[in-house]
């Protein structure tokens, strides 16, 4: 398959002027305020060498709290326009799988919902027609990085960005659209992230609730995590590209997700793509702007 250059999509996406977040501002003020105290008295080195790990602590706790937005802004609730409308958002990682995905994508269909796929860029490769498949459904495809690597929140700028415009290449020349929106694996974000983000005019987005279904093997376990409080605006993550299965040999996905589609049903929530549901305009606008 070949690739179109990610710069033929560089429109869709606008840059965004970057702006440090507080937590990395005060960071480097701290950094430079350590060392000139250095400069001024070598003999409290000790002293200051604490001040920088306790800095360094409080970044680290920021990169492993994936709600978290000391790191730089990160959509964890929808905007209140889909509030209004009684709308969240399903969003699923780490596909897409030639097994799980069609039948999440079944599903879906079944109860007329819609959602926003995060992929693996080298999976969306192996598989374009999947990915093909979820886009002509009227899902949206978002960027999960290319490899997934665990190592991925202590990569270099050079490194985050490689790793993130490789899978938005591949995602754009499949889907003929970029990815609007990016979700760090396991929501581990880097501190250097926001600034690669916004380089590249992409939105991070985490979630409101999680379920586990990766690691987690009891459905219903799974789904009382995701419909405990559950409301209008939030943001719920499954995975169609982790193959956890339950104690009876079913797909965990594949076991929540119909009573999971069931429950919002009953709470008249409609689900719905992230890009469609943080577009503020009036459903009239959205529809002339499609067309």
């Amino acid at each position: 398959m070949s690739r179109t250059p990610i710069s033929a999509y560089a429109t869709e996406n606008a840059r965004a002027r970057w702006r440090p977040a507080l937590l990395i501002q005060l960071s480097a003020w701290w950094h430079a305020a350590c060392l000139l105290v250095l400069a001024v008295r070598p003999a409290w080195w000790p002293w200051l060498l604490v001040a920088l790990a306790a800095n360094h602590a409080l970044i680290s706790l920021a990169v492993l709290w994936p709600r978290g937005r000391w790191l730089g802004p990160n959509l964890t609730r929808l905007p209140a326009a889909a509030v209004t409308r009684s709308e969240i958002s399903l969003t699923f990682d780490d596909g897409p799988d030639p097994m799980i995905t069609p039948q999440v994508l079944a599903l879906l269909e079944r109860f007329g919902a819609r959602a926003s796929f995060f992929l693996i860029g080298e999976k969306a490769a192996a598989f374009p027609d999947i990915v093909s498949a979820i886009v002509r459904a009227g899902h949206s495809v978002e960027n999960h990085t290319y490899r997934h690597p665990h190592a991925f929140a202590f990569f270099s700028v050079a490194a985050l960005r490689r790793e993130i415009e490789a899978a938005q290449t591949v995602i754009a020349g499949i889907a003929g659209r970029a990815p609007l929106f990016f979700r760090a694996p396991a929501g581990f974000r880097s501190p250097l992230l926001d600034y690669v983000l916004a380089r590249m005019g992409m939105r991070y987005a985490s979630w409101t609730r999680r379920g586990y279904d990766a690691v987690r093997r009891d459905p219903a376990q799974i789904l009382r995590a995701l419909t405990r409080g559950l409301a209008a605006g939030d943001v719920l993550v499954l995975h169609d590209g982790t193959r956890t299965i339950t104690h009876e040999g079913v797909p965990v996905v594949l076991a929540v997700l119909p009573a999971l589609l069931e429950e919002l049903a009953a709470r008249g929530l409609k689900s719905v793509p992230l890009p469609a549901a943080c577009d503020d305009r009036s459903p009239a606008a959205q529809v002339a702007a499609v067309a």
